[in-house]
């Protein structure tokens, strides 16, 4: 970012002058919800209906996934377990990966089942080796939602499979998509694999999008008669990575077009800068009754924004100060605040903090400065 200039108790803007872009809205989606979310930033960029609960079919199979990959993060769990298939998983209704009651299965491959087959048997198999139960580990599902912060999110099994209390929202599926890129790289990657084969019967990846868009590299597809055709999808363009999600789609192709059409629209009209970098100094201001002179202030997180394409030279920083700075000051005490303009609205605003301890001074530095603070 620019310099900034700051007087202390006072707002001071940069002199950068922002004519608004044309921006044209989003494609009309024929869907119940959807989104799309800047990875990076977390800012939703396109939304409708995105708080509404609606039933999420497979799509409940990425918690499903991250409980998973939580377990064998902790140490836990370990791919090459061998999991005991019960007569439940293998009786369980819809897509399967065709595993054999009373046969033993490592976590390694009814991971790739759940991820690449979308297998409900495979998804209760874990789901029952993990907790015991499928209700139990519907319960650790909902405690890892509740962390996350998905407040619009109840599961009831590791499936999909419908039942009226099993709900989550588009936003909320976007707040676990994030989650689970973001904490399971490893696992993640495994959504990009088209087909897997298993006990010789070779089944395709239902996103389809992986075969139209080289950039997209996941996540999950779901359909019920009652959640419609849905996809969270995830691409790489340029280093920024978008998550969409499409529930309530009429048909596979409506829900890979959506999410294509959605994708397409966000990248060619937006993107997304880092401005600050965690304790990266944004302004040096006065300090009084001190030794030095001047303090360092910066930020105690990145600042990362997603704005429209072609404006990044129109954002205006500003810093308000309100007070004077007066040692001694330890680093991490909050000093007023960095706010981010564009166009006149605000985009994010900051706590600004010290990056440095710094003692009071002697007598006479403390005595000299206290009477210019009088007079000032």
């Amino acid at each position: 970012m620019r310099n900034l200039v700051c007087i202390i108790g006072l707002l001071i803007t940069l002199d950068l002058v922002a004519a608004p872009s044309i921006i044209p809205a989003p494609p009309t989606i024929d869907a119940s919800s959807y989104l799309v979310m800047d990875y990076t930033s977390g800012a939703i960029i396109v939304e409708n209906n995105t708080d509404e609960r609606l039933p999420p079919a497979s799509l409940t199979k990425i918690m499903t996934i991250y409980v998973v990959a939580s377990e064998l993060k902790e140490g836990g769990l370990r791919l090459e377990d061998e999991v005991l298939v019960s007569e439940k998983a293998w009786r369980t209704q819809g897509s399967r990966m065709f595993i054999e009651v009373g046969k033993r299965v490592t976590v390694d491959n009814l991971l790739n089942g759940v991820i690449i087959q979308s297998g409900n048997d495979a998804s209760v198999a874990l789901a029952e080796h993990v907790s015991g139960t499928e209700d139990v580990f519907a319960d650790l599902m909902n405690k890892h939602a509740e962390k996350l912060g998905m407040t619009n999110t109840h599961f009831t099994n590791s499936t999909g499979l419908p039942d009226d209390n099993h709900y989550t929202t588009a936003k909320d599926l976007a707040i676990l998509s994030r989650a689970y890129i973001s904490n399971f790289p490893e696992i993640y990657s495994r959504n990009s694999i088209k087909e897997f084969k298993f006990n010789n019967i070779k089944q395709k990846n239902r996103n389809k999008l992986l075969w139209r868009d080289s950039s997209v590299d996941g996540i999950k597809t779901g359909h019920t008669d009652a959640a419609g055709y849905c996809l969270v999808a995830s691409a790489v363009r340029d280093d920024m990575r978008l998550i969409s999600v499409v529930m309530g789609a009429s048909g596979t192709n409506a829900r890979t077009k959506a999410s294509q059409a959605l994708l397409n629209y966000t990248y060619r009209f937006y993107e997304s800068h880092q401005l600050y970098g965690t304790n990266e100094v944004v302004i040096t201001v006065p300090i009084w009754k001190a030794e030095q002179k001047e303090i360092k202030l910066g930020t105690n997180e990145q600042i990362i924004l997603t704005i429209p394409r072609g404006q990044y030279e129109k954002l205006e920083p500003a810093v308000d100060i309100p007070i004077d700075i007066i040692a001694p000051v330890k680093q991490g005490d909050k000093f007023g605040t960095l706010n981010i303009q564009l166009n006149d609205k605000v985009l994010a605003t900051v706590p600004l903090i010290a990056l440095e301890n710094i003692d009071e001074g002697g007598f006479f530095t403390r005595m000299k400065d206290k009477v210019r603070l009088l007079i000032k």
